[in-house]
């Protein structure tokens, strides 16, 4: 078993004071994945691809998710001290299904071509 911690920040903060509230605090999120080298799995290899992942809200915001491979006996550690993800969890399910996040015009033509999928 192969554990991942996700780490959140917001290097760019587009506040009126260039503050976030979470600012200071250690936000996680640590998922487990099953792998090995008879029995590959694509969502471990696509997080394990880049070690930093960047988002820009396009308003001035920014948030950075980066990965770090942890032990077992460090979940607890990691999960005790973690504030909460602020709800930002599709962030990491973008990187496990396409290796990155994506922008907001590409979730925009995926869900379009989704809908689209959908109707026919």
């Amino acid at each position: 078993m192969k554990h991942i911690a996700f780490i959140l920040s917001m290097p760019n903060v587009g506040s009126w004071d260039g503050k976030w509230t979470g600012e200071g605090d250690f936000h996680c999120l640590v998922r487990s994945y099953t792998h090995t080298k008879e029995s590959p799995n694509s969502e471990y290899l696509n997080v394990i691809s880049k070690t930093s992942h960047y988002y820009s809200f396009e308003d001035g915001w920014g948030a950075s998710v980066r990965t770090e491979e942890i032990k077992g006996n460090q979940i607890s550690k990691y999960k005790r001290l973690s504030k909460g993800f602020h709800g930002y969890n599709w962030m990491v399910d973008e990187i496990e299904e396409h290796g990155r996040i994506l922008t907001r015009s590409e979730r925009h033509k995926l869900e379009e071509c989704n809908e689209r999928a959908l109707n026919v």
